[in-house]
């Protein structure tokens, strides 16, 4: 009796290959999104190391060179001080992005809290929330800042505290709404017939599930902070000179314009305006992305 035997070979089941991280940013934000990413990517990296990049001290005044067009030593001319201008546009962009950051992270952290609160408790304790919100957000941010700078003087830090108070709204209004249809999904009843508490609830279970809207919002509103936040240095309330910053380049170089040096000008505020665009394309893409998710 003959037994054959049949070798059975084992081929490995191929795993579906998972998109990176780059592949998956990409999908979300689109050729413009991602080209507007790499921009900010860039304008952020020669700012956080303008120190090192930057070929000249933004704030050291040389008199014999004022008003010099682009030259080899400076490739963007200089200003009406004789300071390098490309220097100063990289120091200036460490507080157009560090201001109006410190002023979406505050917003957003207690906009989102007030949002959850309302969104759970509802009632009195929304009603309350939400005259409070419609409050603030009808009343210009931009008079915030002033209100702010009134009481303890012109600053950054007073700028981005009145500011940080005007775009509450702007990202609770937003959470909110996601928070009330969360709100009443299967799995938070669930989750609460289980005995967690309301406050693990919103915050373990509704939060997670409204972060992409939260990120999306504070990403969008990032671009009007920027716009404020320059229009007050322009009208010599937030950033004091010397100090290198885009709004008050703007302004002192609008002289400069009379005299037909328009270069600091102009570079500041094309520079404002890539950084508004860079921004609002981003967050208009995870908007989008957000809302598909749902």
């Amino acid at each position: 009796m003959t037994i054959s035997m049949e070798k059975t070979v084992k081929t490995p089941a191929v795993a579906a290959r998972q998109p990176g991280f780059l592949q998956k940013g990409y999908e979300r934000l689109g050729l413009a999104g991602s080209a507007a990413a790499l921009v900010l990517l860039f304008v952020s990296l020669s700012a956080a190391f303008a120190p090192l990049l930057a070929p000249y001290d933004p704030d050291f005044p040389d008199l014999l060179a004022a008003l010099s067009g682009p030259t080899a030593e400076h490739p963007l001319g200089t200003d009406a001080l004789g300071r390098d201008i490309l220097s100063r546009l990289m120091w200036g962009a460490r507080v157009t992005l560090a201001g109006p950051g410190l002023v979406i992270l505050l917003s957003t952290v207690v906009g989102t809290v007030l949002a959850l609160v309302a969104a759970w408790c509802g009632g009195r304790v929304d009603t309350v929330i939400s005259w409070v919100l419609d409050i603030l957000f009808a009343v210009p941010g931009i008079v915030f800042a002033l209100i702010s700078v009134a009481i303890w003087g012109p600053s950054l830090f007073t700028v981005v505290a009145g500011l940080a108070v005007a775009y509450i709204p702007y990202v609770a209004r937003v959470v909110r709404g996601a928070g009330l249809r969360e709100r009443n999904l299967p799995y938070v009843s669930a989750a609460w017939l289980q005995g967690q508490s309301g406050a693990g609830i919103t915050f373990t279970q509704i939060l997670p599930n409204v972060q992409g809207i939260v990120i999306a919002q504070a990403i969008s509103s990032l671009g009007f902070a920027v716009i404020d936040l320059a229009a007050v240095s322009f009208l010599g309330l937030g950033v004091q000179p010397p100090t290198a910053d885009l709004g008050l380049m703007v302004k002192s170089g609008f002289d400069s314009v009379l005299r037909g040096h328009p270069a600091e000008a102009i570079a500041a505020g094309v520079l404002i305006i890539l950084i508004v665009w860079c921004v609002t394309v981003i967050g208009d893409r995870l908007t989008t992305a957000a809302r598909s998710m749902r």
